[in-house]
């Protein structure tokens, strides 16, 4: 997949953060070399994060994130925004705070700093404004004291100017040397299959589905099957049948969307390898024992127990929508019990989650890693199981230890 065609979930996710009028929005402006960002005298002029996926070079692929003042009025919308900032932080990559260099850091400017290094998020503590404080404190002892006030090693601490632009390339070689290392080993399905292998994919067209187009996660295996020079044949579950009789041959894989699960695996033979997009997903995201493990616990819900149904994306929920329709009515047939059930979607992700029994999150492709990592720690830490959409149907149409047989020998995971 090119540079220009990287998800957003698999991207360098740069937060920029600071007081109001600090110069965050300059910064990313001086940094991607375009007006990005809103810039004005008046505080508190962005009042959302916003998100943007671009080309950063020399970094390549990255999503800036530009956030709301940590000082924002002392309000109830003003410490709204004030949280949306810090929730930044779960999908934040490298943290950039940006403090107004002929102020230093402030105590707003700690307390998010420590929240950074608490979750153990590489950093940059960028002073700005050092036009400005050439001329009011001449940077001698006075630049030496506003570095030693930050506490912090100097390493992570570069003056820059966003109004001309100086230290701008230094402050992208810093961030440069921050990028995690790459993992080459994470694949959907490339070290399951070998060139020439048939890959049957089952994408159901219905209501819900994406007019004119496929989902992400379908466009993200369909091209790692073709870099793995392997053979990929897209059908409905409605062609199924024929395709599989018109074929010659057994496919080598056939992989579903969740939804079609238990009427794929009633057509194609048991001795043909099935799996579905949200297990090779959750695979490649590295939680794939943990959502096993979670969907287990359908079998021990208690009738009136509380469970958050969870999706990493927004959008327009049909009528026949799986998340908040037909997955609440799936867990209600499989195990004859009524339950409440709560629904969350996109950044939205609960801070408490004491009250719920099981989560069940959908794949998460939207989400990047370091997102998805920090909502199943925040279920570990509470010991509540999570599962995902694709495992928890599996497991009801009992059908899990099959599709997750092919990956048994490299998880060490247990029979069903």
């Amino acid at each position: 997949m090119s540079l220009n065609n990287t998800p957003s979930a698999e991207r360098l996710h740069i937060g920029i953060f600071g007081k109001r009028n600090a110069g965050k929005s300059s910064v990313i402006n001086a940094l991607t070399g375009q007006n990005l960002a809103i810039v004005s005298d008046i505080k508190g002029t962005t009042t959302d994060p916003v998100l943007k996926s671009m080309e950063l070079l020399p970094l390549g692929p990255v999503v800036i994130i530009d956030t709301p003042g940590l000082d924002d009025d002392a309000d109830v919308l003003g410490a709204l925004r004030i949280q949306k900032a810090y929730q930044m932080l779960n999908k934040t990559d490298i943290a950039i705070l940006v403090i107004d260099g002929t102020v230093g850091m402030t105590e707003e400017d700690k307390k998010i700093l420590t929240r950074i290094q608490d979750k153990k998020i590489p950093y940059i503590v960028v002073l700005n404004k050092a036009d400005l404080a050439v001329s009011k404190i001449c940077l001698g002892n006075q630049s030496d004291s506003i570095v030693e006030s930050c506490q912090i090693p100097s390493e992570h601490i570069l003056w820059v100017s966003a109004q001309n632009r100086s230290n701008i390339q230094e402050l992208k070689e810093l961030i440069g040397k921050l990028i995690p290392s790459s993992d080459n080993d994470r694949y959907i399905v490339h070290d399951l299959i070998r060139p020439m292998d048939l890959i049957v994919l089952v994408v159901p067209i219905d209501s819900a589905a994406p007019k004119g187009r496929l989902i992400l996660p379908q466009q993200q295996t369909i091209r790692d099957i073709l870099e793995s020079g392997a053979v990929s044949i897209v059908v409905r579950e409605t062609e199924l049948a024929d395709t599989l009789k018109k074929l010659g041959r057994d496919p080598d894989l056939v992989i579903t969307d969740s939804q079609a699960f238990k009427q794929v695996s009633a057509i194609v033979p048991e001795h043909v390898p099935l799996t579905s997009f949200s297990i090779l997903f959750a695979r490649y995201k590295g939680n794939l024992k943990t959502v096993v493990h979670g969907a287990y616990t359908l079998d021990k819900l208690k009738k009136g127990d509380k469970i958050l149904i969870s999706e990493g994306c927004t959008h327009h929920r049909q009528c026949g929508d799986i998340g908040t329709v037909k997955l609440p009515n799936l867990i209600r047939r499989y195990t004859e019990k009524d339950f409440e059930f709560e629904f969350t979607s996109g950044t939205e992700f609960p801070l408490n989650l004491s009250e719920y029994q099981l989560i069940i999150h959908c794949g998460g492709c939207m989400l990047n890693e370091r997102e998805m990592k920090y909502r199943l720690k925040c279920a570990e830490d509470a010991h509540i199981p999570m599962t995902n959409y694709g495992t928890a149907i599996a497991y009801m149409n009992g059908i899990l230890n099959r599709s997750i047989s092919i990956f048994r020998d490299t998880l060490d995971l247990k029979e069903i």
